[in-house]
């Protein structure tokens, strides 16, 4: 197949505005002011061209690390205020790049100082307390435990009293053990097709460490894949959201400082941790999960397929909105420790530059709720994507409506022969019996003859209603349709057909 006509535009990035790159030797660069990315797979390859207005791109995501991009592309995506986010072919951030506002050095060295004058702690604090709240609301609404719910509360009524960050973390890890294995019983849904063909294990949520590295990463399960890349997506947005706030991302409050990881982005997504499983959580309870979409390493780690990803990568932006008043909060809490002694109480408030949460106080608008992505709705049989008002899609709905006829009619068979059904049929077998035996032919008109009802009645009641026969002459609904089929009734029957059929 010979590679894709170029793009101009795309429905998925104006409505995300997100724009995924999978496959080998991706390419991004500018031509002639356009933006041109090529990705793909050997012939399945496209070509998109973003010109620098009303593009609607904020998020250039790359999966995978065969390729190159430009730095003129990195200035163009840089001008129009859109980020870069690569990560590796199991989900892990290799590298993120966006827009960074003019920064005030003295933000830097009050987040650097905050470890030593208790700005971190109370940070921290408010960070697992938030965390350890939407916890406890999925567990109560969405898992129904509140055993698990409350002791989840418990801890988080213990967090005030927490004299050290080393105190806090042990009450988040506690929480998330009891948080975790409230989860470890979930089912995960299949289609029917794909019932077979997926491991035992792949049936179970199961344990949040995976059996191969005794940690969440290199996930074993469909779901803990879902949540590793999801999680990613939010470290991403995280670390651009520290950065645009004029933080360092590597200098973190909770996490301890450790190389190759951006530990303050690790601390801000804590807060929308709950956001994402309540996602993961919504989709495995009202939605199955597709065998195409996962596969198995040799090892037993558990991947996602590219179609998918991609899907999941276009969530970024809901993401971005989430962590950026989180984000604001931590730096307008550095902010509040540095010295105020020279400032005016308008310096004293650091810019809500994510938010624009001042702007809208002033105009009196609040800011706007984030919608929340939905996973999409599949066939309970084969997994094709169908309509939200269906369950199965045509093939499948022609499988199940014979099934369920066929179970119909088996329990209709016994219904028939019970008592009550019997009683019943003896009694209208006795009245039509009677019937048939008052019946006077001398009454019948003349005109009503065999060959009239044949030739000229009969064929008009095929297309009379079935329920109108019935109604009409008193009879079964199957002996009426066995009459629209051209059974000849009894004469009593006649006149009144007659009078039916127009005639």
């Amino acid at each position: 197949m010979a590679a894709s006509h170029t793009l101009p535009h795309s429905h998925a990035i104006r409505k995300s505005g997100v724009l995924v790159l999978n496959g080998y030797g991706i390419r991004v660069q500018v031509n002639a002011g356009h933006l041109l990315a090529h990705d793909g797979i050997a012939d399945e390859r496209r070509t998109i061209r973003l010109p620098r207005v009303n593009h609607g791109l904020k998020r250039l995501v790359m999966i995978g690390s065969d390729g190159f991009i430009t730095l003129e592309a990195l200035r163009w995506l840089a001008d129009q205020g859109a980020a870069f986010v690569m990560l590796d072919r199991r989900g892990k951030v290799l590298a993120v790049t966006g827009p960074v506002a003019p920064s005030d050095a003295k933000l830097r060295r009050a987040q650097a100082l905050a470890l030593g004058n208790g700005t971190a702690l109370k940070i921290s604090k408010e960070l697992i307390s938030q965390k350890l709240a939407g916890q406890e609301l999925l567990v109560r609404d969405m898992l129904h435990d509140p055993a698990t719910a409350d002791a989840i509360a418990e801890f988080r009524d213990e967090l005030p009293s927490a004299e050290s960050i080393e105190s806090v973390r042990l009450i988040e890890s506690q929480a998330a053990r009891a948080y975790w294995q409230a989860w470890s019983d979930v089912p995960i849904r299949w289609p029917r097709q794909d019932e077979r063909r997926v491991p035992e294990h792949w049936k179970r949520f199961g344990y949040r460490i995976s059996p191969l590295t005794h940690s969440p990463r290199l996930a074993s399960t469909p779901p803990n894949a879902l949540l590793n890349l999801l999680y990613a997506l939010l470290e991403s947005e995280s670390r651009l959201s520290a950065a645009a706030m004029g933080l360092d991302p590597g200098i973190g409050v909770l996490h301890v400082d450790t190389p190759n990881r951006d530990s303050l982005a690790c601390d801000l997504m804590e807060v929308c941790r709950s956001k994402v499983d309540a996602f993961v959580l919504n989709w495995l309870q009202n939605e199955p999960l597709r065998k195409s979409d996962f596969w198995e390493d040799r090892n037993g780690n558990c991947r996602i397929a590219s179609s998918l990803a991609i899907k999941l990568c276009e969530t970024s932006d809901t993401w971005r909105r989430l962590v950026a008043p989180v984000a604001e909060y931590v730096a307008q809490e550095f902010w509040s420790s540095t010295s105020k002694a020279a400032l005016t109480p308008a310096q004293r408030l650091i810019a809500t530059r994510l938010t624009q949460r001042t702007k809208r106080e002033v105009k009196g608008s609040g800011v706007p709720r984030v919608k929340r992505p939905t996973p999409e709705h599949v066939c309970l049989g084969c997994g094709k994507p169908i309509k939200p008002e269906r369950t199965h899609c045509a093939n499948c709905a022609i499988d199940g409506a014979t099934e369920r006829l066929v179970n119909a009619a088996r329990i209709g068979r016994v219904a028939a022969r019970s008592p009550e059904a019997r009683a019943k049929h003896a009694a209208s077998r006795r009245r039509h019996a009677q019937a048939c035996s008052e019946w006077d032919a001398s009454k019948q008109p003349t005109w009503l003859t065999n060959e009239v009802f044949s030739q000229k009645i009969q064929p008009l009641l095929a297309d009379v209603s079935t329920s109108a026969i019935r109604s009409l002459i008193g009879v079964s609904r199957w002996y009426a349709g066995r009459i629209r089929e051209g059974y000849r009734p009894h004469p009593r029957h006649w006149q009144a057909l007659a009078r039916l059929a127009g005639v």
